[in-house]
């Protein structure tokens, strides 16, 4: 069983690989040396989930609709034994579910430090920085709705005609 320290990082290299750019992993595992070897367990495959959510956040759940995922489990034999890897990414992307677990059980393994700090940690710098810049893009865009409706809040003069 997971500690909480354990599965916060599990969650954390799991969303870091599915957010990732398919091709960002395509080229990291191009460039990883010494290769394992690789053999699927299941898919890589796409079908749907049912997505739920919850008025409020809190209240009951009820289904929103459905959403395409894409999965794969492989295990990866390398010099330290086998170690199971499963990634699940949002959309119709199997190639992109396959590289994630291979990653995933490359960090069950000996590779854990090279993968935290060749793969993970550049990803995830990278994507917080694309978030930065999308939230930024965004707040440039705002409209503060009370200072418009003060600066309009006089009679026109174009009415009174």
């Amino acid at each position: 069983m997971l500690t909480h320290d354990a599965a916060q990082e599990r969650r954390r290299t799991a969303r870091v690989l599915a957010n990732a750019p398919q091709a960002d992993l395509e080229r990291l595992w191009k460039a990883w040396p010494d290769r394992p070897e690789v053999r699927y367990l299941r898919g890589p495959e796409a079908g749907l989930v049912m997505v739920q959510g919850r008025v409020g956040g809190t209240g009951d759940r009820f289904n929103v609709g459905e959403a395409t995922v894409s999965r794969a489990t492989v295990v990866v034999r390398a010099e330290g034994g086998e170690t199971t890897g499963t990634a699940y990414v949002l959309g119709s992307h199997p190639e992109h579910a396959g590289i994630a677990a291979i990653f995933e059980a490359l960090l069950a393994g000996e590779a854990r430090d090279r993968v935290l700090a060749d793969v993970i940690e550049p990803l995830e710098a990278a994507q917080a920085e694309r978030d930065a810049l999308a939230q930024a893009q965004a707040r440039s865009t705002v409209v503060d709705f009370f200072t418009v409706a003060r600066e309009n809040s006089g009679p026109d003069e174009e009415d009174d005609e």
